[in-house]
């Protein structure tokens, strides 16, 4: 077990603006997974790109007061992510999901070299395939978070993949964890929100319940589950049951807070609203 292991997270970051509620917070799997590492006090970096704009600077913002380097994120020509949603009835409707620069992020060589020397890279949503298979051929330690996108990456001899399952009790887990198996993958994990988690190790299947809370934002819930499991499993020598477990309970405290890690919430800027007014238009005729 390695105390102190290098731990990067790459891709994607996202500015989400709640319109319904106001608000703005920062957030993005590969960037959550990150700061969950750096605030329970491991070595953690995040790799990712922004635009030249005043998005941006939020961001920003939010990474150094992670702890994160603010030099490890490349700025390139574009925007940076941007997710304007409401809120129906407690469901999320997306009006925009923008990816920006993110989109197909492939780091620099610099950084590429870091994820070669990394103990464990995780690669957040709507990652690169190209990257994915590099990896895979560098033989690099990683894991991916599919999300719902279950099979739009190949998945052939990735370590390890996060995806979400179905929470009716009475859909069964089995054939989604062989369709991954079939694929390539060597290691799953499906989470199944209320339902619990379920994590197959190459050989063995494990399972545990969910965490009852009180929810204030699910947003980052699933990340904070990633981050925790990653290093109770790897790197903190726990068993599956006990990693699944902490991984639910860090996933519960996340669901108690707005955002997908504590920061500062913000009133949605104007001229973030003046910038996409004519996408709020539309969709809201929707």
């Amino acid at each position: 077990m390695n105390a102190n292991p290098n731990l990067i997270a790459v891709g994607d970051n996202c500015l989400d603006a709640y319109l319904t509620k106001g608000f703005v917070t920062v957030g993005g799997n590969a960037l959550n997974v990150a700061v969950q590492w750096k605030r329970h006090g491991y070595n953690a970096r995040y790799f990712g790109a922004l635009g030249r704009d005043e998005e941006a600077g939020l961001t920003f913002e939010e990474i150094e007061r992670a702890g994160l380097y603010r030099s490890d994120v490349e700025i390139l020509t574009g925007n940076s992510a941007v997710t304007l949603l409401a809120d129906e009835a407690g469901e999320r409707r997306f009006l925009l999901e923008s990816l920006g620069v993110g989109a197909d992020y492939f780091p620099g060589s610099e950084h590429y070299g870091e994820l070669l020397r990394a103990d464990w890279v995780h690669l957040g949503t709507n990652s690169s395939e190209k990257l994915v298979r590099q990896l895979v051929t560098d033989g690099v330690r990683f894991s991916v978070d599919l999300s719902t996108r279950h099979f739009d990456l190949p998945l052939d001899n990735i370590p390890l993949v996060f995806a979400s399952g179905p929470d009716d009790p009475a859909e069964p887990v089995g054939p989604l964890f062989e369709r991954f198996k079939l694929a390539g993958a060597q290691q799953v994990v499906i989470t199944c929100g209320k339902r619990g988690s379920f994590y197959d190790n190459g050989s063995e299947l494990f399972s545990v319940g969910s965490v009852p809370v009180s929810v204030v934002d699910t947003c980052g819930a699933g990340d904070s589950f990633i981050a925790t499991f990653l290093l109770a499993r790897f790197f903190e020598n726990q068993s599956e049951e006990a990693s699944l477990h902490r991984s639910a309970m860090r996933a519960s405290e996340t669901c108690a807070h707005l955002g997908g890690f504590p920061q500062q919430i913000r009133p949605i800027p104007r001229w973030l609203l003046e910038k996409y007014d004519s996408v709020i238009r539309t969709a809201q005729k929707v």
